[in-house]
């Protein structure tokens, strides 16, 4: 081979290798927490608190019958969703997303944050029924229920609507806002998520909150 070609070779070696290290770096970029201000979030349907807020202490049952108090919101965020499973599309529409979103997570990720869904309907959603629907979206997904009282005064605290609506005979349904709250590693009402929701700005917005807090 002669020296020429020798030198066109290694010249259009050295623009691969250029443009491979190009395009693995704006993969890394693209990988990384991107910090939006107030605006930008809001803009992305998330919404930052101007100061967190402490709410009440609470003993109520996770899926698996340990008890859920306040402290184990404590340590890690926690993105907590106001549900029920008789809800017949907004309920698992909204689970499905957030297991779209917690599976692409790394998993340095995902040890910060737990997923909980707090039902809006005790008298029907029992640890059992909560066991058979919550894993059923992810297995690390937590589902809760206990006293209806001491529910409604969380929902009240973190400014999530919620109505009793009588169907036919005894049977009835609960309409509710879609917000999806956040609490800090505190265990404080951090913000919300605003509807509707999707895996790309759920993912995007809590990596700009978690990587400015």
């Amino acid at each position: 081979m002669s020296t020429q070609a020798k030198g066109i070779r290694n010249t259009i070696a050295a623009i691969l290798v250029f443009i491979l290290m190009v395009i693995l770096g704006f993969i890394w970029r693209m990988d990384q927490p991107v910090v939006m201000d107030a605006a930008k979030l809001r803009a992305n349907n998330a919404v930052l608190l101007n100061k967190p807020r402490i709410f009440s202490d609470f003993d109520l049952v996770d899926h698996n019958g340990e008890a859920f108090t306040k402290e184990r919101l404590k340590g890690q965020w926690s993105i907590v969703f106001f549900a029920f499973t008789n809800c017949p599309d907004i309920c698992p529409t909204t689970l499905s997303t957030l297991n779209d979103m917690y599976r692409k997570l790394k998993d340095d990720e995902k040890e910060t944050l737990q997923i909980i869904m707090i039902t809006l309907d005790a008298e029907r959603d029992t640890v059992e029924q909560l066991a058979e629907y919550v894993p059923y979206f992810n297995p690390e997904f937590i589902g809760v229920t206990g006293n209806r009282h001491l529910i409604k005064r969380l929902t009240a605290e973190v400014n999530v609507a919620h109505n009793k609506v009588p169907l036919e005979g005894d049977d009835y349904t609960i309409d509710h806002s879609t917000q999806l709250v956040l609490i800090n590693p505190e265990g404080d009402y951090h913000g919300f998520f605003k509807a509707p929701h999707s895996e790309i700005t759920l993912r995007s917005t809590w990596r700009s909150m978690y990587g400015i807090f």
